[in-house]
C-alpha cells in the first residue's frame, strides 16, 4: 500500500509538473489601452483567457482546453454550439460563484444560464464594450447547400476597453461583415479546412480591414506562415503563438 500511495504522489506532483510547465510556456500578450494593460493568453484552438481590471474573460473554453495556473472567469463568451466552442463540463470548471455568461441564442438553449446576444448587438460589461458581430459560411458545408456556420447562428466579437478594439472571429469564411470591420487594433483570425478558411483566404479578409495586429488563432493542420508571407509588406503585423501545445 506504501509503494502504491509513492507511486501515486509521484504521479501527482508530475501531473503539476506538466500543468506548471504548460502555464509558463504560454506566449502571454500584453496591450497598451487608455485604461490599462490587456492580458491575452492562448489557451487550446479558439480558447483564450484575457485579464484587465482585475477582472478574467474566458472565450469559448472546450477540451482539451487546460487552464491549470490560470484564474477562473469572472465572464465567459461562448462564440457557437459546435464542440470545440461549446462545452458545459469544462464551461463549470472555469466558472466561479457570479460569473456570467454571455452566448448566441443557439446557445443559450444548451447553457441556459448565458444571457444571449445576437448579431449587431452590444452590450457593456464593466469597463468593456461588448459587439456580436456576424460569423458565417459563405461557400462551406457538409453537403449542397448545407453550411457548417448558418448565418446568424454563432457571434463573432469585438470587445473595446480603454480606446482598444479587440476582434474574435469566431468559425467563419471571409465574410462582408468581416472585411467592413473598422478601427480594429488586434484581431485574432480563424483558419481552418474544410471548416472556415485558407491562410490565403483569411489573409485576404484581413487586408480589407487592416487591424494594427493580427494573431492566427483556431489554426488545427494549417501553415501559418504562409497566412504570414501573405501580409508581408502590408503595415499589418503578424504573431505567431503557439495553440496546440505538446504538453
Amino acid at each position: 500500500m506504501k509503494s502504491i500511495a509513492i507511486v501515486l504522489a509521484c504521479a501527482a506532483i508530475a501531473l503539476f509538473a506538466v500543468g506548471a510547465q504548460a502555464q509558463m510556456d504560454r506566449p502571454v500578450q500584453t496591450f497598451k489601452t487608455s485604461a490599462g494593460p490587456v492580458k491575452i493568453t492562448p489557451v487550446y484552438h479558439a480558447a483564450v483567457e484575457i485579464e484587465a481590471g482585475g477582472k478574467v474573460i474566458i472565450i469559448d473554453p472546450a477540451k482539451p482546453a487546460v487552464f491549470t495556473g490560470l484564474p477562473q472567469a469572472d465572464l465567459v463568451l461562448i462564440t457557437d454550439i459546435h464542440g470545440d466552442h461549446m462545452d458545459p463540463d469544462l464551461l463549470k470548471s472555469v466558472s466561479k460563484a457570479g460569473t456570467e455568461i454571455i452566448a448566441p441564442p443557439a446557445v443559450v438553449t444548451t447553457v441556459t444560464t448565458a444571457m444571449p446576444i445576437s448579431n449587431g448587438e452590444s452590450k457593456k460589461w464593466g469597463a468593456w464594450t461588448i459587439e456580436a458581430v456576424p460569423m458565417y459560411n459563405l461557400t462551406r458545408g457538409p453537403a449542397a447547400g448545407k453550411f457548417f456556420h448558418d448565418k446568424g447562428r454563432g457571434n463573432g466579437y469585438v470587445l473595446t476597453y480603454g480606446g482598444t478594439r479587440f476582434y474574435f472571429s469566431g468559425d467563419t469564411e471571409g465574410i462582408p461583415e468581416m472585411r467592413a470591420l473598422k478601427n480594429i487594433d488586434v484581431a485574432f483570425v480563424c483558419m481552418n479546412l474544410p471548416y472556415t478558411m485558407t491562410p490565403d483566404e483569411a489573409a485576404d479578409a484581413v487586408k480589407a480591414f487592416h487591424p494594427k495586429v493580427v494573431i492566427p488563432y483556431h489554426y488545427r493542420g494549417q501553415d501559418t506562415t504562409v497566412f504570414q508571407k501573405d501580409l508581408a509588406g502590408t503595415g499589418i503585423e503578424v504573431r505567431l503563438l503557439e495553440f496546440y501545445p505538446k504538453a
